[in-house]
């Protein structure tokens, strides 16, 4: 077992040699700091921006979306447009679909026209007023370009766990192998983990899967700021922020809660576990209702103002 451990060493410690070897060519091929930061930022933008390009044809696709002439919806037409040219947008296609709930997304913003999908669930489930306030918000979304920002966002945040994961890999490997090594000349090879340097390299990928996690946390955090700042434009362009909480809680009760977790993204937060709520990347119903009635309050001067 010792020489089984010795060997597992010395595999281990070539490994990581290789690795080092490795590096230090590309450190020697490396470009100036200034140049390289470039190159990565330039590498994130360009995989945002592709990741973005087929993620939003898939999604369409999926939908089987198709637009809605205006003839067939002339008053939502028409207050889509005013809508954006109060916001100061091109007026963006308006499309309906199948998106599996009822529910509405925004594509756009910043690359080309925009366009808003309508789940034809909404039609039969919303009043003009409701479904009117459901364009807005969505519209918000195209002029804050909360879609690009976020698509952005994770693509910095792969770029980041790739460097990280070159950085720190051969003291995994060489941690790795020293356990392992341990392990066996202590006669316990399946307990490596619980040696020290077992322990080190779990500490190392903790630490650095933390931070990762920590950095996601923020990005779906700064996605459910941004939705109520989409319900605040959405209610202050419409006038009318009962319609859009009434909307929201109308689609709540239609909405089937298993579909959220199994969706692609979680999207909603109304569940009692915190974990969930924070890898949410929408506001609970409730507080983004409550807010509303807030903003509805303040206007009229009322006291209390009924929304279901």
């Amino acid at each position: 077992m010792v020489v089984v451990g010795v060997t597992t060493f010395a595999v281990y410690l070539a490994a990581t040699y290789l690795v080092y070897l490795l590096a230090r060519a590309v450190w020697a091929l490396r470009p100036s700091t200034g140049t390289l930061v470039l190159g990565l930022a330039l590498a994130t933008l360009l995989s945002a921006y592709v990741s973005y390009q087929v993620g939003t044809a898939r999604l369409l696709r999926s939908t089987r979306a198709w637009k809605l002439p205006p003839e067939g919806a002339p008053v939502l037409h028409r207050r889509l447009a005013a809508y954006s040219d109060e916001m100061g947008i091109a007026r963006p296609l308006l499309l309906v679909g199948d998106v599996g709930q009822p529910n509405a997304f925004a594509i756009g913003g910043g690359l080309g026209r925009g366009a808003v999908v309508v789940d034809r669930r909404l039609f039969g489930l919303l009043g003009l007023e409701e479904l009117s306030a459901i364009l807005a918000h969505e519209l918000a979304h195209i002029d804050h370009r909360d879609s690009l920002v976020q698509t952005f966002g994770f693509s910095a945040l792969q770029t980041l766990s790739s460097v990280l994961f070159l950085v720190v890999a051969p003291v995994l490997v060489l941690s790795t192998g020293f356990a392992r090594a341990l392990a066996w000349v202590r006669g316990r090879p399946s307990q490596w983990e619980r040696t020290l340097p077992g322990l080190f390299r779990r500490g190392v990928e903790a630490t650095v899967s933390g931070g990762l996690f920590a950095l996601t946390l923020g990005l779906l955090a700064l996605s459910r700021r941004r939705e109520l700042a989409a319900d605040d434009r959405a209610a202050a362009v419409t006038g009318d922020p009962i319609a859009l909480a009434r909307a929201l809680r109308k689609i709540e009760r239609a909405t089937d809660p298993r579909w959220a977790i199994e969706a692609q993204l979680y999207v909603r937060g109304d569940e009692d576990n915190t974990l969930l709520r924070l890898l949410s990347t929408h506001p609970a119903t409730d507080e983004r209702v409550e807010r509303l009635r807030e903003h509805a309050e303040a206007q009229s001067g009322a006291r209390r103002i009924p929304v279901e």
